[in-house]
């Protein structure tokens, strides 16, 4: 089973409810947790799950043969990126590395095999443990931003090496292609949304990105104020339901800025997370 905690907009506390929801599955059975947040993974602030080993995460980068090249402009034409431009006059080939995505389409078309790959490392990939939680986070070098393509790697590399039959990836926000990445082997989609205009405008778009997919979801709401109504209203209207509200309150505040994730702080929130998974897992068996 694969839950994917996502949000329409950054700080609405898709951390919190993720590593929340992990360490309460964890107090009964093995969970894995993936932080797929690659440009700005936190959740092991929370977690603090010791680094066991780390993997460079790697993308091919062309590199032109100048030996075969006939700067016959094939290389150029089939890149999705304008990642390759070939200078016909001067008889050379720029490879512009940040803007390339390593598809292999230009070594694959190229018709006299002038073009063979290397090896460019984009990130770290962390893997670790701690009780029942196996913790997995990718982690993109400053100034990178291939980030689906970090993504990709990372879920290529879980394949291969979790072999836990929970796992709760912690996705990025926003709606954009990292998240649909981090959404598409998911089996519930939780959104996490704050009680405000903005965050419900953003929700909905994560909404609609997930209902695209034919995802299951729920809905968190967090900071939950008590005269804001129009969140539970939109659920309500799309059938979506509302599985926790976490106060808008200064203690839980504190906890997040100590590292203490929910499930932590408080065995009522621990109770309560462990319903919220108690019920995603009823929808997924019975999908």
């Amino acid at each position: 089973m694969v839950i994917t905690v996502a949000s329409g907009k950054g700080g609405t506390g898709k951390t919190t409810v993720s590593t929340s929801l992990t360490v309460a599955i964890s107090r009964q059975k093995t969970v894995s947790h993936v932080d797929l947040d690659v440009e700005e993974p936190d959740s092991n602030i929370f977690l603090k799950v010791p680094i066991k080993r780390e993997e460079m995460i790697w993308l091919p980068l062309p590199v032109i043969d100048y030996e075969k090249c006939t700067f016959c402009g094939v290389c150029q034409r089939v890149c999705e990126y304008n990642a390759i431009f070939v200078f016909k006059n001067t008889k050379e080939v720029k490879v512009f590395d940040q803007l390339c995505r390593g598809c292999g389409a230009c070594k694959e078309m190229c018709p006299y095999d002038a073009i063979y790959e290397v090896q460019r490392y984009i990130g770290i990939f962390s893997y670790g443990e701690k009780g029942n939680i196996r913790f997995y986070e990718g982690r993109l070098n400053v100034g990178e931003y291939v980030t689906t393509d970090a993504i990709r790697w990372v879920k290529r590399r879980l394949k291969k090496i979790n072999d836990s039959e929970i796992t709760v990836i912690d996705a990025p926000p926003g709606t954009s292609c990292p998240v649909i990445h981090s959404m598409k082997d998911a089996d519930f989609v939780l959104l996490v949304t704050e009680d405000t205009p903005f965050g419900l405008f953003d929700m909905k778009l994560a909404y609609g990105v997930a209902k695209k997919m034919n995802k299951k979801m729920g809905i968190i709401i967090n900071k939950a104020l008590p005269g804001f109504t129009e969140t539970r209203e939109f659920a309500k209207k799309e059938n979506v339901p509302v599985l926790m509200e976490i106060p808008f309150d200064r203690k839980f505040a504190k906890a997040y800025a100590e590292g203490i994730t929910l499930s932590e702080y408080s065995d009522e929130f621990r109770e309560r997370f462990e319903e919220v998974f108690s019920y995603i897992e009823k929808e997924v068996e019975n999908a």
